[in-house]
């Protein structure tokens, strides 16, 4: 019998490498595509897409699979960036890993995949698949340090069927140790951090050359008009760093003490930037949230009900209620309230280990 063909996504990262070389080591035809997906600015200050395919290709050569490149820009531009630019111009922060997942990882690369013969597809990323009654269901890593569900929630069923997470099985310790035992070329490569498309470099400056932005009134609670911000797009909600007020005099605490400013609410209607001071002010907690463009792993949407959900990746999962829901709308009420809850993030629901699916965040409620 014929093995099964398997065309794995190979970033160059120690994470993709060694998924290549378990895939082997179970038995599979492997077969590695390195995924070129931006080269508006490919230079080697801040896009490592030259070294990064080095990378694979030197891993591919040592684990003793075929590799090949494919372009993904043109895709990518229109898919992706498109639409991180549209929502950071109607004052909202995107979350274009989860974009990516849906549109290019397994959506073009899938396709492509399919022109080469392969059964499946597969990736580094720590989530697993199980099938259960004839269904496909995405459930947590066993590392849940390390688990990227979250970016993955937007999946079906058909791309589900055909994929296989090999990270999802084992902690991120044991993924470098292996690197290192098989002596793999990137095995202490660091692990990629930020947007593909941004890399290193300052965000502020990126965004500059695609959005158009005005300046306007940056404001308090109160109304009180306190400096001017440069462009709503380059803020987001929660952020401390950056805001560029310092210590205004008549905010100071009765001991002469200061505290920390917060970008709360952006009013795109009249270009204006709200921000309070302390970090549990009302204004960044929201108990209950509604949520659009909703996607559901099983293909329709849960039962009204307890489940927890998670509105950012780095964040514990939280208790909460899902309420109406219909189609592409629904909306969530948290045990607790949740700070700087950030529309154009994700909501991400869960039954315990299982990821439900989720939508793009609309509005919170204060």
């Amino acid at each position: 019998m014929s093995k099964k063909r398997v065309v794995i996504g190979m970033s160059g990262g120690v994470d993709s490498s060694v998924a290549a070389w378990m895939l082997k080591e179970q038995g599979y035809e492997v077969i590695g595509l390195f995924m070129k997906n931006w080269e508006d600015d490919d230079d080697s200050e801040y896009c490592s897409s030259r070294v990064d395919w080095i990378d694979a290709a030197s891993v591919a050569d040592v684990v003793g699979v075929d590799i090949e490149a494919v372009n993904f820009a043109a895709e990518y531009k229109d898919r992706v960036f498109a639409e991180f630019l549209r929502e950071y111009q109607a004052g909202r922060t995107p979350n274009p890993d989860v974009l990516c997942n849906a549109e290019i990882k397994f959506k073009a690369f899938l396709d492509h995949a399919m022109k080469l013969g392969a059964d499946l597809i597969a990736t580094g990323h720590y989530a697993r698949v199980r099938e259960r009654d004839g269904r496909f269901e995405l459930l947590k890593a066993l590392d849940h340090t390390k688990d990227q569900s979250y970016f993955l929630h937007r999946l079906n069923q058909a791309q589900l069927s055909r994929t296989l997470f090999p990270l999802g099985e084992i902690p991120k310790t044991e993924v470098r140790a292996i690197a290192e035992r098989l002596g793999l070329p990137n095995a202490k490569k660091k692990d990629s951090t930020g947007i593909c498309f941004i890399g290193e470099r300052p965000f502020r400056e990126f965004l500059n050359r695609y959005l158009s932005y005005q300046p306007g009134p940056m404001k308090t609670a109160d109304g009180k008009t306190v400096g001017e911000h440069v462009g709503l797009s380059f803020y987001t909600l929660g952020q401390r760093k950056g805001i560029g007020v310092g210590g205004i005099k008549e905010y100071k605490n009765a001991d002469g003490s200061n505290d920390a400013w917060y970008v709360a609410r952006k009013d795109v209607a009249s270009n204006t930037l709200y921000i309070v001071q302390g970090h549990d002010h009302p204004w960044l907690l929201s108990p209950t949230l509604a949520a659009d463009q909703a996607s559901w792993i099983a293909g329709a949407p849960p039962a009204a009900g307890r489940l927890s959900a998670k509105t950012r990746y780095r964040q514990a999962d939280v208790a909460c209620s899902l309420a109406a829901q219909d189609g592409q709308h629904f909306t969530l009420a948290f045990d607790e309230p949740q700070w700087a809850v950030t529309p154009g993030q994700s909501a991400v629901l869960y039954d315990g280990e299982i990821c439900l699916g989720g939508g793009i965040i609309a509005s919170a409620g204060a």
